[in-house]
C-alpha cells in the first residue's frame, strides 16, 4: 500500500480504541481492496464505449493545409523555375445512412449494462470476501481457545495421573495416556495458532492493516431461516437476477447484434459531403502566380460489391459466436441454480446442525462432569475423563464451525440471487458483540461442575489454570490474553 485514504485512516485509528466489527472492516476494504479498485477503474473505462459509438453518427470535420516549395528544370532548354504553393481544404462528412453505425450504438448500450453488472458483482463479491475473511479469523481464534483450554484440562488430568501413580492408586498406563493426549493437544494448539496467523494475513490483504482484535459473536445467536423459505423461489430469482447471468445474457444479445452488424456491411452507405478550399501558387516572375477557390457539396453513395468473401465469412463467424454465447448463458444459469440450492441447503441444514450441536455441547459437558465425579468415587478412570473431554472440545469446534458456515451461507444465498447488499452486512454485524457487552464465550471448568449448564452453547475464551500447583510443571504457560477478551 502506498498510503491510506483519510476515510480508511480514520477507521484504523478507531480500531485502536475498540474491537473492529464487520462493518468497520468492510468500509476499510472499500477503500483499500485492490481487486475492487480495479473493477471500478474497469467500469470507468467501459462506459466510454457508448460515447465512442455515438461519435460515428455525428458530422466529421477535417482541415488540411499543405504548404510546398517546388523547383522545375527543363534539361533540353536548360531553363528552370521555382515557385511555392499553399492551400487549405475544410471538409465535412455527415453520415445519412450507415446501418452498421446504428448497430454499434446498440451494442455499446448493451455493453454498458454489462459493465454496470460487473461493477455490482465486484461490490457483492467484496462483501462476501470480507465476511469470509472476517469469520475465518473468528473461527481460527475460537479454535485456538479450544486447543488452549483442552491442553490445560488435559494437563490437570496428567498431574492427577502422576499423583495417583505415585501413591499407588493408578497404573502407569493412565499417566502415559494423559501425556500422549497432552502432547497431541500441544501440537494442535501450535497448528491452530499458525492457522490464525494465516487468516489474519488474509484479512490484512483486504484492508491493508493488520487487526488483532475483532468483535466476536454474541452469547445468544439467532439464525433465522431464509425468507422466503422456499428453495425453488430462490433458484428462480437466481436464474433471472444473478449478476453473472445478467452479464452472460448481455453478451448473448451483443453477439446477436454482431450478426446484424456484419450483415449491414452488404448495404449501401449514404453520406452528405461538403468541402471548401483555397489554393495559391507564387513565382519569382510577376504576373505568373495564381489563386483559386473551390467549394463542393453533395451526396456520396457507396455500394459494396465484392470483397473476396470476407463479409460472408464474418457473418458465419458471428453466428457461431452467438450460438456459443447461448450455450454459455445456459451453463451459467445451471451453475447459478446449483449455487443457490447449495447455499439454501447450507442455511437450512446449518440452522438444524447448530441447534443439534448446541445440545451436543450441553450433553457432552454433562457427560464430562459425570465422568469426573465417577473418577473421584473410583468407578471411572483417567482415560474415561480424557475421552469425555475430547468429545466436549470436538463438539465445540463443530459448533463454532457450523455457526460461521451458516452465516456465510446466508450471504452466499443472496449473492447467488444477485440481492446481496450492504444492508445484509449491517444485519449480520448486529450479531456481533459491541463494546461493553458481556463476555461471549465460557471456559471449560477445571473441577467437576455442580451448577447446571447454561442452555445456550457458548465458546471458551477464558483460560482455565490447573488447580494443583504440581500440575503446573508439565504445562506451558498460557499465552497472554489479547485486549478485549473475556476475563
Amino acid at each position: 500500500m502506498n498510503g491510506l485514504t483519510p476515510i480508511a485512516l480514520g477507521l484504523m485509528l478507531a480500531y485502536s480504541a475498540q474491537a473492529a466489527d464487520l462493518l468497520d472492516v468492510y468500509q476499510a476494504a472499500e477503500q483499500q481492496d485492490q481487486t475492487y479498485a480495479a473493477a471500478k477503474s474497469a467500469y470507468k473505462a467501459g462506459i466510454e464505449k457508448l460515447p465512442q459509438a455515438r461519435a460515428a453518427l455525428w458530422p466529421q470535420l477535417n482541415l488540411s493545409a499543405p504548404i510546398t516549395g517546388n523547383y522545375v528544370k527543363d534539361h533540353i532548354s536548360d531553363q528552370h523555375a521555382s515557385f511555392g504553393s499553399a492551400s487549405y481544404t475544410l471538409s465535412l462528412t455527415q453520415p445519412l445512412y450507415r446501418l452498421q453505425n446504428n448497430v454499434v450504438v446498440d451494442q455499446a448500450t448493451l455493453q454498458l449494462t454489462q459493465f454496470e453488472a460487473q461493477l455490482n458483482q465486484a461490490q457483492q463479491d467484496l462483501i462476501l470476501r470480507v465476511a469470509q475473511a472476517y469469520f475465518d479469523v473468528l473461527l481460527a481464534e475460537d479454535n485456538v481457545a479450544v486447543s488452549r483450554n483442552q491442553k490445560i484440562a488435559i494437563s490437570e488430568q496428567l498431574a492427577q495421573a502422576k499423583r495417583n501413580f505415585e501413591v499407588g492408586t493408578a497404573t502407569i498406563t493412565d499417566t502415559h495416556e494423559a501425556q500422549a493426549r497432552y502432547d497431541l493437544a500441544t501440537a494442535q494448539e501450535i497448528a491452530d495458532q499458525n492457522t490464525l496467523e494465516v487468516k489474519r494475513d488474509a484479512l490484512e490483504i483486504l484492508i491493508g492493516k493488520r487487526l488483532d482484535d475483532l468483535a466476536q459473536l454474541r452469547n445468544k445467536l439467532v439464525l433465522p431461516p431464509p425468507t422466503p423459505n422456499d428453495m425453488n423461489q430462490w433458484v428462480d430469482v437466481a436464474q433471472k437476477q444473478n449478476l453473472q447471468v445478467v452479464i452472460s445474457k448481455a453478451a448473448e444479445d451483443i453477439a446477436e447484434k454482431e450478426i446484424k452488424r456484419n450483415k449491414a456491411a452488404f448495404t449501401p452507405t449514404v453520406d452528405l459531403v461538403a468541402s471548401y478550399g483555397d489554393s495559391a501558387t507564387t513565382t519569382r516572375r510577376p504576373g505568373f502566380g495564381q489563386e483559386s477557390s473551390n467549394a463542393t457539396v453533395g451526396v456520396q453513395i457507396n455500394i459494396p460489391i465484392w470483397e473476396g468473401g470476407l463479409r460472408n465469412s464474418r457473418v458465419r463467424e458471428a453466428v457461431a459466436n452467438r450460438e456459443k454465447s447461448r450455450y454459455d448463458t445456459e451453463a451459467t444459469r445451471r451453475q447459478v441454480a446449483q449455487s443457490a440450492r447449495q447455499a439454501y441447503l447450507g442455511v437450512t441444514s446449518g440452522i438444524a446442525q447448530v441447534k443439534a450441536l448446541e445440545q451436543a455441547v450441553v450433553s457432552t459437558q454433562s457427560q464430562l462432569d459425570s465422568t469426573k465425579l465417577g473418577q473421584e468415587v473410583g468407578v471411572r478412570t483417567g482415560v474415561d475423563v480424557l475421552n469425555a473431554q475430547q468429545q466436549l472440545f470436538s463438539a465445540r469446534r463443530d459448533l463454532y464451525s457450523a455457526q460461521y458456515s451458516t452465516i456465510l451461507n446466508q450471504l452466499k444465498l443472496k449473492f447467488a440471487a444477485g440481492l446481496l447488499a450492504r444492508n445484509d452486512l449491517i444485519e449480520v454485524n448486529g450479531a456481533l458483540r459491541k463494546p461493553g457487552d458481556p463476555a461471549t464465550r465460557d471456559a471449560t471448568p477445571s473441577k467437576p461442575a455442580v451448577a447446571p449448564v447454561a442452555k445456550e452453547a457458548v465458546k471458551p475464551k477464558e483460560e482455565v489454570k490447573p488447580a494443583d500447583a504440581k500440575a503446573k510443571k508439565p504445562v506451558r504457560k498460557p499465552a497472554p490474553k489479547r485486549p478485549g477478551a473475556a476475563q
